[in-house]
């Protein structure tokens, strides 16, 4: 290595400067007294020549020192072992220190590095636990290889890693969930992992040996006497007669709760008993009381319709309340204000998709008002309400049921070796975004959005064309204790749910583009903030779905279209772009796509 003038290490220090600001005085002290702990061929002292801090390191240049964001000490044979003062540089992005002599634990003080993207450890003398990194959610990259690190790796959301390796260390204990996004060279030479990617299986405790426990079979045997016989039998009489008291308190409830049902049961006006009946697996015999079948607590005084309301869907009509309640029901999904259901009329020869939802406050007679007003609407990417049934406290929504399954599962839940292209996920962008324009401008008079557009509620239907599901039934306000703005949704507007739903579109574009769930894992921070986060520090390329990387998707266009996603799920609903404006810009990018390269058909083709 070629000598360093006046530097016992070549040093590029980067702080993070907003504007013409000053960097904070502690800051600069915490990097001197970091500097001050280092040693290596070289007696001169620091600070170096050239350093005057009372001055901004930018205008008076300090010597080894640009006014960004990163220090870069690598390969210079420096030995030290405090690096508790770094974590006072809040701003600190990039911490590179490979290659050196450094010893002792990593201080855990670097996990308040919030700002820390990139970390390079690697080839030193580190020992120790990791510090409890996971917690800086915008990590990107962490090469801490070579080193004498032990005890478990933390749990990282790999999926927002793209470089990570800790091979040569003394680590034991499984690969975290998502390792294995990562090949076995990242963790090779830790004799003590185990778990995918690598080879060895992580071993589960088995049963005692057959010698031991025969062992103690025998000592057990040996050691009982009548005493210890009389004594375990007396407990499993006891235990014997206190099931049969409770099965006998069952049986009468049971009985009682029957002959209340009977008295108050009628073809037209009952009253619900039992509220968890619906949340079988099936849907009760026809056998069974209405009043046994539909949940709640209580139900609108007076005459309540118990017929289901069919719409004009030639394809169920004549489908009887009676019919749906006897049919096979199969649970497909449970959310916070109720369930979705499979159900096989086989007397009809379909199945459909029954929502069922539970405490929304909108009267009986404006719910049914909304239905009717919904099915006027039609739009062939929009599933519609085929059929309804209502009560105070409880609606069932009858849907097709769509075979192909949703866009989340597409994303989320695809086996591997199987594709989503770049081609198709915009071809989804468009056609929702042209599906939902369509419904906002028809039904906005009405006070009419989605409410709950989410990747889960995309499905596609048998020729693979992506259609919304579930419009108009989960609108703001309707619930008891309705979620305000989550960390989904942010400042979701209550009064103009249409810039609500704006908000979810930037969502799934956001999926779309980065393959990543709605909630960043780990790290408490949604899918939006982060995205928001990353483009900010300029690493835009960083948060696209590898998959997308890897086909060669051009670049320019998603980033357009990542532009879109982040217009759209601004903090501030007011500063929103409107579903025309998006549907406008998405279609412009496709066409553009279009034009580009030859398309061909998909197996997930959702373009219209």
């Amino acid at each position: 290595m070629n000598p360093i003038p006046n530097w016992v290490f070549v040093l590029s220090l980067f702080l993070l400067l907003n504007g013409m600001e000053s960097v904070k005085v502690d800051a600069i002290d915490a990097l001197v007294g970091f500097f001050e702990s280092l040693s290596g061929n070289s007696s001169i002292p620091i600070p170096v020549s050239g350093w005057n801090l009372t001055s901004d390191p930018c205008e008076a240049k300090w010597t080894g020192i640009i006014c960004h964001d990163e220090i870069s000490i690598k390969n210079n044979n420096l030995h030290g072992d405090d690096f508790d003062t770094i974590a006072n540089c809040k701003e600190l992005t990039h911490l590179y220190i490979s290659g050196n002599q450094f010893v002792g634990n990593l201080p855990e003080t670097l996990s308040q590095l919030n700002n820390l993207k990139r970390l390079g450890i690697s080839d030193n003398g580190f020992s120790g636990d990791l510090p409890n990194l996971p917690r800086i959610s915008g990590l990107i990259e962490i090469l801490a290889q070579n080193n004498q690190l032990s005890g478990p790796i933390p749990g990282f959301d790999f999926s927002n890693l793209a470089s990570f390796n800790v091979s040569n260390n003394n680590l034991s204990g499984p690969v975290p969930p998502g390792g294995d996004r990562f090949t076995p060279a990242s963790y090779l030479g830790n004799l003590g992992l185990c778990g995918d990617p690598l080879p060895n299986e992580c071993e589960v405790p088995g049963p005692t040996s057959p010698h031991a426990a025969q062992t103690s079979d025998n000592s057990k045997k040996n050691g009982s006497n009548s005493t210890e016989i009389l004594m375990y039998s007396g407990y499993a009489l006891i235990g014997l007669a206190i099931l049969l008291l409770i099965m006998l308190k069952i049986c009468k409830k049971g009985k009682k709760k029957k002959e209340e049902l009977v008295e108050e049961g009628d073809d037209d006006n009952y009253r619900s008993k039992d509220e968890n009946a619906l949340e079988s697996i099936e849907f009760k015999s026809i056998t069974m009381s209405k009043s046994e079948v539909f949940g709640g607590n209580s139900i609108e005084s007076g005459p309540v319709s118990s017929s289901l309301i069919v719409l004009t869907s030639p394809e169920v009509n004549g489908l009887k309340f009676e019919e749906l309640l006897k049919a096979p029901a199969e649970l497909l999904g449970r959310g916070k204000h109720g369930s979705v259901y499979k159900v096989k009329c086989e007397e009809q020869g379909m199945t459909l998709a029954v929502k069922r939802i539970k405490d929304w406050l909108l009267p009986s007679d404006d719910f049914k008002l909304r239905m009717k007003r919904l099915n006027h609407v039609k739009h062939p990417n929009v599933l519609p309400v085929v059929a309804f049934y209502c009560s105070r406290q409880e609606k069932l929504m009858v849907y097709e049921y769509q075979p192909n399954g949703s866009l989340f599962k597409l994303l989320h839940g695809m086996p591997m070796g199987q594709t989503f292209d770049w081609s198709s996920r915009l071809g989804v962008a468009s056609t929702i975004a042209d599906a939902l324009s369509f419904m906002h401008d028809e039904l906005h008079p009405d006070n009419i959005p989605h409410g709950n557009l989410k990747s889960s509620n995309i499905l596609f239907n048998n020729n693979m064309e992506a259609c919304i599901s579930e419009y108009g039934l989960m609108s703001v306000n309707n619930f008891n204790n309705s979620p305000i703005p989550n960390n989904n949704t942010l400042q979701l507007d209550q009064i103009d749910g249409f810039r609500g739903d704006i908000y979810a579109f930037g969502v799934i574009l956001l999926e779309l583009l980065t393959g990543k769930m709605p909630m960043v894992e780990n790290n408490g921070m949604n899918l939006a903030t982060w995205v928001v986060s990353v483009v900010k520090e300029e690493w835009t390329v960083e948060v696209f779905d590898r998959a997308l990387i890897r086909e060669g998707a051009s670049e320019e266009r998603m980033v357009n279209l990542l532009q879109v996603a982040i217009k759209c799920v601004d903090k501030s609903p007011e500063s929103r772009l409107n579903i025309n404006q998006v549907a406008g810009m998405i279609n412009n990018i496709k066409e553009d796509d279009e034009r580009s390269i030859d398309v061909s058909e998909s197996p997930f083709d959702a373009r219209k």
